[in-house]
């Protein structure tokens, strides 16, 4: 999901908008050169640390292997290991 960083909304906005919107398995997207994420971070991160979410690196969630014989993505843009 979008953190929509990038339009320079305010860190609550930006912390109002991912804390709603994560759900499992979500990845937030920021922008490195967004105005207040930084700001808006701790409180994220905070937040969902209190909800039971734990933070991974994107390796851990994308599948390895090649589209087609490893895994395929369906219409929601999931991996899904073949079988």
């Amino acid at each position: 999901m979008d953190s929509l960083d990038w339009k320079e909304i305010s860190a609550g906005e930006i912390t109002q908008r991912v804390t709603s919107k994560v759900c499992p398995g979500s990845i937030v997207l920021f922008h490195n050169a967004a105005l207040h994420t930084p700001e808006a971070l701790p409180d994220i991160l905070q937040c969902l640390l209190q909800e039971g979410y734990t933070f991974v690196p994107i390796s851990q969630l994308i599948l390895s292997g090649s589209c087609g014989t490893d895994y395929t993505i369906d219409h929601t843009g999931r991996q899904c290991p073949s079988q």
